[in-house]
C-alpha cells in the first residue's frame, strides 16, 4: 500500500527494516536497539528514475542487490520502503471545505489531480494527508504514482519474503531532519532532480520536484529565486531559512552563494546518524521520526 510520510507512526511498532532506493543503490537500516546502516550499490542501469515509465530497468539486478543485503534472512518481514522523489507526483492541494468521509476525500483529491498529472489518476496509487484546518481551510499533501511504477519497486522485496507495508518518498521522509518551526524551504538534490518543500510552522505549503538541465548551482539558483518570491507573495512573509540536503562536497559553496543571493540563513540538514546524502536522506529522516515517536 502506498502511504505518505504524514500517516501516524504511533499506531503500530516500527518495521524491522527500512530501505531507501536511489538510482545509485539501496540504503538499508536494521531497526533495533542499535541501528545498523548499510549501502548496496546497483550495477549501472538497474534503475532509471522517471514519473512516466517503469523505473526498474533490470529486475534481476535489483533483486541481486536486495539479496546482497541479507533481506531473505531477516526474521521479521515488515519493512518500510522509501522511493525516489521523481518517480511520484507530489502536490499540496488547498480546499475551502474538505469532507470527513475517506472515500469522498479520495474522490475529491483525484478529481483535483486529473488535469495536473500525465497519467490516469483513477488507477494510480494515491496517498494524501489533510493537515489541520485553519478557519475551515485545509491544505492536503498528496503523493501519487502509476501502479506500474510502484509495483516493480516492491516486487524484489516481496520476492525474498518481506512485506513493504509503509511506502513513502525521500523528501517527505527527510522532512523529519528539518526544523518544524518558522517558515523554511528545504532543497533536496539527487543527481539532477531538485525537490523543494516549503513548510510553515510544521505545515507543508508547497511541494515541487523537477528535473534540471544540470545539477549545477546556476540551474538550482534559477529555481530557488522564484520559489522564494512565491513564498513571500503567497504566504505573507519571507522564508527565514533555506535547508540544503544532498549537495555533498558542494554544500559549503552552495551555502555561501544562496545566502548571499537570497538574503536568508542557509544551512545543511543534519542527522545524529551521519550527514544525509542524496542516497539516504529519506532513510535518516525516517529513522529520526521513529526515534521521536517511540
Amino acid at each position: 500500500m502506498f502511504l505518505d510520510k504524514f500517516k501516524s507512526l504511533l499506531e503500530d511498532p516500527p518495521p524491522a527494516t527500512a530501505f531507501e532506493i536511489s538510482q545509485d543503490g539501496i540504503a538499508a537500516a536494521r531497526i533495533a536497539s542499535k541501528t545498523e546502516l548499510e549501502f548496496q550499490p546497483f550495477k549501472p542501469g538497474v534503475v532509471t528514475v522517471s514519473p512516466l515509465q517503469e523505473n526498474v530497468v533490470d529486475p534481476a539486478g535489483f533483486l541481486e542487490a536486495v539479496k546482497a543485503l541479507g533481506a531473505a534472512q531477516m526474521k521479521r518481514k515488515d519493512a518500510a520502503l522509501i522511493l525516489p522523489d521523481y518517480c511520484a507526483r507530489l502536490a499540496v492541494l488547498d480546499f475551502d471545505n474538505f469532507p470527513t468521509d475517506p472515500k469522498e476525500q479520495a474522490a475529491l483529491v483525484r478529481f483535483r489531480l486529473k488535469r495536473s498529472v500525465p497519467f490516469d489518476v483513477e488507477s494510480a496509487a494515491l496517498s494524501f494527508c489533510a493537515q489541520p484546518a485553519i478557519e475551515k481551510h485545509v491544505d492536503v499533501v498528496v503523493a501519487t504514482m502509476p501502479l506500474e511504477i510502484l509495483s516493480p519497486y516492491e516486487a524484489p522485496f516481496r520476492a525474498v519474503g518481506l512485506n513493504p507495508g509503509l511506502v513513502t518518498v525521500s523528501s517527505l521522509a527527510a522532512l523529519d531532519l528539518a526544523p518544524d518551526t518558522g517558515l523554511n524551504v528545504m532543497a533536496k538534490l539527487s543527481r539532477n532532480v531538485l525537490s523543494l518543500l516549503v513548510r510553515e510552522k510544521g505545515r507543508v505549503k508547497l511541494a515541487r520536484c523537477l528535473e534540471l538541465a544540470s545539477p549545477g548551482l546556476d540551474d538550482i539558483s534559477s529555481v530557488l529565486l522564484p520559489t522564494f518570491v512565491y513564498v513571500e507573495d503567497n504566504l505573507g512573509g519571507r522564508a527565514e531559512r533555506l535547508l540544503l540536503c544532498g549537495f555533498g562536497a558542494r554544500t559549503d559553496e552552495a551555502q555561501r552563494r544562496f545566502q548571499e543571493e537570497l538574503g536568508v540563513e542557509v544551512e545543511p540538514v543534519r542527522s545524529p546518524l551521519g550527514t544525509p546524502a542524496e542516497t539516504n536522506a529519506g532513510l535518516l529522516g525516517y529513522l529520526r521520526s521513529i526515534a521521536r515517536n517511540n
